[in-house]
């Protein structure tokens, strides 16, 4: 069964008609985890907002649990769970009175739905009494999850919901995401990060508006074409200029402590390092690497081939 469908959605900014969703298309399995991935201005706001009845598309259709977002965008807005990027809880209500607000919006109580949000609440419950806005970003974040479940929806929305938090409420995040998930809830998140994309079942890699790429984390890493390097060295800097110099490498970026490298002919490891050492590169290590979704995101995004 689907729950989401997006057929040819097309939306451009009004002033200067720039696409900022460019003939997209995608569908999303019910009780599916589904990552949209890239970076800002990517088009996945717009998408979000389309999905949550809140902006109109200028051509193309889409529904939610088999609702159109025209026709039907009331019925939607009762069955979705919508969590922006931008935290816009009333700042001046405390936890409970935020949650409350929210649930007698949508005609229930937090005792009735309290089953979903349980394993969240208790870790904001010691301070029901402080207000929102004094909250840190991690039990910020839990809070607007809790108030985007508060009425139990079907498909849950949330807009690069880690941006901005520590390490640790990140793992947090995700590790509620696959409870909710395995109560049935079809959840769509989007997210800057590559790192996060293979906590999802499927992703869309996305870039200008348009989606490069629709697959597991593991298939779109199996694509990759070529043999993948990291090579490093003392002076990173200088490396890196002199690679995307040499005549034997086809790509070359900054990745963490190494530079990723594919090279034009296979065999030539070792003229490489000696041609590096010859441009006075020092401590020179390179070795296989596996690709990673950052990988695969900026070969589609460079169309490398």
């Amino acid at each position: 069964m689907i729950d989401v469908v997006l057929d040819n959605i097309v939306k451009t900014y009004n002033k200067n008609k720039i696409p900022a969703v460019n003939d997209v298309s995608f569908s999303v399995g019910k009780g599916e985890l589904f990552g949209l991935i890239g970076p800002d201005g990517a088009g996945k706001t717009s998408i979000f907002r389309i999905l949550t009845t809140l902006l109109l598309a200028d051509s193309g259709t889409a529904s939610v649990n088999g609702l159109d977002v025209v026709k039907d965008y009331k019925k939607i807005r009762s069955k979705v769970g919508y969590m922006p990027g931008r935290f816009s809880l009333y700042q001046d209500l405390t936890v409970e009175e935020n949650l409350r607000f929210f649930a007698t919006i949508f005609n229930t109580s937090i005792a009735a739905n309290y089953d979903l949000i349980k394993d969240i609440y208790v870790q904001i419950e010691p301070f029901k009494d402080r207000r929102a806005g004094k909250l840190s970003g991690g039990m910020k974040q839990k809070l607007a999850l809790c108030c985007a479940l508060i009425h139990r929806p079907t498909v849950l929305f949330l807009d690069e919901p880690t941006t901005g938090v520590d390490t640790v409420s990140r793992k947090e995040f995700w590790e509620m995401l696959q409870r909710l998930k395995h109560q049935g809830i079809t959840i769509l998140v989007s997210t800057p990060y590559m790192d996060e994309a293979t906590l999802c079942e499927r992703i869309a890699l996305m870039q200008s508006g348009t989606i490069m790429s629709i697959d597991t984390p593991q298939n779109i890493t199996k694509q990759f074409p070529d043999n993948l390097y990291a090579i490093r060295a003392k002076n990173m800097s200088k490396l890196l200029n002199d690679l995307r110099h040499s005549r034997f490498v086809k790509s070359s970026f900054a990745f963490g402590e190494f530079h990723h490298i594919t090279l034009k002919e296979e065999n030539t490891n070792e003229q490489l390092v000696k041609e590096m050492r010859e441009h006075g590169n020092e401590e020179i290590n390179m070795t296989i690497a596996m690709p990673t979704i950052e990988d695969c995101f900026i070969k589609l995004m460079n169309n490398d081939k």
